[in-house]
């Protein structure tokens, strides 16, 4: 089945399931990075930003029937929600108010480097023949990956809070990010040797779990795009996954979503939506 054809079969399902509401009954502002933006996926629709008309706050927002103002940004990080990024027009925190109804935030990985580093684990040989990016990373008993990711959780906090001042009346979602390498990789389809592959996942895993931790803490909800993309990762079967590994085989940047993937994240945000208060 073609990308555009499963991605709309995704949205009439979703609307069905949940009741639409009108336009101006629900304002939802997307705000987040690449992994929300949807680089390289049709269409285009902010090129600086690389966002995509099928990221995963539009399809949730045809979903909802609401009024999407998606301010997400490929390279954005967390002090680019309050002060304008480098390929952001302004402030992604700008677009709240007091009649936002929805928010969803997805950011962390770009501000400890992880995709960057990532980038740094590819070996083209089996070992021993080569070098492991976590060993290099974690030389001489520190890890600055680590340690970054660890100093990230207050800079959220503060921005959870700033989110919550500025739309009071918001139902806020803060997404993780999803399980883009299995347990032990899958060397040589995707060139990483197995500890690589376990290092590089626990970061990730760690930043959702901040996020997660960050989240709960002010009473807002948690979407886990980890467990959505479980038998997804970028080592299935082309037509099974939702992440593109290092070369794409879908139509989408590497390391980052898909359309099916976005519409998988989009069923979980439009549940978590439309679920009550716990």
């Amino acid at each position: 089945m073609k990308i555009g054809t499963w991605v709309g079969t995704v949205v009439l399902v979703l609307a069905t399931a949940v009741p639409a509401r009108a336009a101006d009954e629900l304002e939802y502002v997307a705000l987040g990075d690449s992994a929300a933006a949807g680089p390289w996926i049709p269409t285009q629709v902010d090129a600086p930003c690389k966002r995509s008309d099928h990221n995963y706050p539009a399809v949730a927002a045809k979903a909802l029937g609401a009024k999407l103002i998606d301010v997400s940004c490929s390279g954005a990080i967390t002090p680019d929600l309050t002060v304008k990024g480098e390929n952001a027009k302004a402030a992604q925190l700008d677009a709240l108010s007091g009649s936002t109804g929805l928010v969803t935030l997805t950011i962390g990985a770009n501000d400890s480097g992880l995709f960057s580093r990532a980038l740094t684990c590819v070996n083209a040989l089996p070992e021993p023949l080569g070098a492991s990016c976590a060993d290099r990373f974690r030389s001489g008993g520190a890890d600055p990956i680590a340690a970054s990711v660890e100093a990230w959780a207050p800079t959220l906090g503060t921005a959870l809070d700033e989110i919550r001042r500025r739309a009071p009346k918001a139902k806020v979602l803060v997404t993780g990010y999803g399980t883009y390498l299995r347990r032990g990789g899958c060397y040589p389809i995707q060139p990483v040797w197995a500890r690589d592959a376990d290092y590089l996942q626990d970061t990730m895993d760690r930043i959702s779990s901040i996020a997660r931790e960050q989240a709960k803490s002010r009473g807002m909800d948690f979407v886990d795009f980890a467990a959505v993309t479980v038998g997804h990762d970028i080592c299935a079967a082309p037509w099974d996954r939702y992440l593109e590994g290092l070369v794409p085989v879908n139509i989408a940047a590497p390391l980052h979503p898909n359309a099916k993937g976005m519409a998988a994240f989009a069923a979980a945000v439009t549940a978590a939506a439309a679920a009550s208060p716990s």
